[in-house]
């Protein structure tokens, strides 16, 4: 039988975020790619369809590259189906699953093989998967690299699980010299060891106990040590979930020498504050730890300046039961926030009141992760893309509600927060998948491997 022809879609809005900016635009989508990027209300292609989205913006879809999935080994604590349609509601259309917490972690390609086995029937959005660089995968991370994923993380300090160990200081330098040879990418839990045993004890349900076991300098000491070793072996490195601001001179300064560091922060360092975390309130929980007003207005101003690139959200949930304790425990709660749904309208409430544009969620959110992870089909409202986008109501408010929200477990630090922009539609690769929240249909997104 001939080939049908791809469908062709004209997505009009008189705000679309592209590369350039935002303006008034007609995206001419062909099957799965964005053929084209005309000024808006034109003539329509012969047979193409038209979806006016008025005076809704038209963004990117996002690239979240920092997801806990925890699935095969830790289903109960979220799993690829609910993690991806959460993803799809919040206007996120790639996510790059991180190496832990599932059994077996990422950490050679067999455990690659079964992650990808596991996700291929469930995902709902695009997704692809880092690598972990622990102490018995030393001296075989070719071979995971060569078997697709994005990159290595590792950690400087426990991890929280077992299966997943640190690196000691000179593991680290034979990690950063082996993924420099075949040119890869390491990313970086970034808090000193040292700095945090000899800090104070988090026990209890004060929140300032919990700050405090976790201080400025464990990040900074880390990241001096790490920037480091990215000169003595010229390894790209990335610096993840950054809290404290008093890192971000060394980063700055490393990247006007030369070095290859990056650095990320997420949502609730950039829109929560130690100051609003009542005690016992163990859904604020993260590692590192959300800091105070001043602190986040440094990192806004790091963004700002291109310092940190990305914002991603660093999705880490666990049952309620660990994440909730009856005693509201700083120590013995698990650590993470729960936002793959929220990330969006979370970051530009904070953005608009501090004057920032949609063109700047849009490069934070997704042209920057893309670009982080090489995915070069991602990321832009561009020809050859992929036609991924995100439909925002930019002006309209919603209360968050846990109980609208798909991952698997609905405890959020967001719970009760009122946020600007209503994520009204995700499209993945030229059709919809998510509308008003419901997402659409079977799950139709694809397993990506490194390019």
């Amino acid at each position: 039988m001939p080939q049908q022809p791809d469908r062709q879609v004209v997505v009009r809005s008189t705000r679309v975020l592209t590369p350039e900016g935002e303006r008034p635009a007609d995206v001419i989508v062909v099957g799965e790619r964005i053929a084209a990027v005309q000024p808006h209300g034109g003539a329509l292609p012969a047979g193409a369809d038209l979806v006016d989205l008025g005076d809704d913006a038209l963004l990117p879809g996002l690239v979240d590259t920092h997801v806990h999935v925890n699935e095969p080994g830790r289903t109960e604590w979220e799993g690829f189906a609910s993690a991806t349609r959460a993803a799809a509601a919040g206007g996120v259309t790639t996510l790059v699953d991180m190496p832990l917490n599932s059994v077996p972690p990422t950490t050679t390609p067999d455990a690659l093989a079964v992650k990808r086995a596991t996700a291929a029937p469930s995902v709902h959005v695009d997704t692809g998967f880092w690598g972990g660089a622990v102490p018995d995968s030393l001296g075989a991370l070719r071979s995971l690299h060569d078997a697709g994923v994005f990159g290595f993380k590792c950690f400087l300090l426990p991890s929280g699980v077992p299966e997943f160990p640190e690196l000691t200081g000179d593991q680290l330098a034979c990690a950063m010299r082996e993924i420099a040879s075949f040119g890869g990418l390491l990313i970086v839990h970034a808090e000193d060891p040292g700095v945090i045993g000899a800090a104070p004890d988090a026990a209890g349900r004060a929140y300032a106990g919990f700050l405090a076991s976790r201080p400025p300098a464990a990040e900074t000491t880390a990241i001096a040590g790490l920037i480091g070793l990215a000169r003595e072996t010229g390894c790209r490195v990335h610096v993840l979930h950054l809290s404290s601001a008093a890192a971000l001179p060394l980063i700055a300064d490393a990247r006007r020498d030369g070095v290859a560091v990056s650095a990320e922060s997420c949502p609730h360092y950039l829109t929560l504050t130690a100051e609003q975390v009542p005690d016992g309130a163990t859904e604020f929980k993260c590692c590192p730890p959300i800091r105070e007003a001043g602190n986040q207005d440094a990192l806004w101003t790091g963004l700002a300046e291109g310092t940190i690139g990305c914002v991603v959200s660093d999705h880490s949930p666990a049952t309620a039961a660990l994440k909730q304790p009856p005693d509201g425990d700083f120590d013995t709660a698990w650590g993470g926030i729960s936002s793959l749904q929220l990330g969006l309208p979370a970051m530009w409430t904070e953005a608009r009141r501090r004057g920032h544009t949609l063109a700047d969620v849009a490069r934070w959110m997704s042209a920057a992760p893309a670009e982080l992870a090489g995915l070069a089909a991602k990321g832009a409202i561009a020809a050859g893309r992929d036609a991924d986008f995100a439909v925002l109501a930019p002006e309209e408010t919603f209360t968050v509600d846990p109980a609208a929200l798909h991952h698997r477990h609905p405890v959020t630090a967001y719970a009760g927060r009122t946020l600007h922009g209503v994520v009204r539609a995700t499209w993945l690769r030229g059709a919809p998948v998510a509308r008003d929240g419901a997402v659409d249909g079977p799950p139709r997104g694809r397993l990506l491997t490194r390019p």
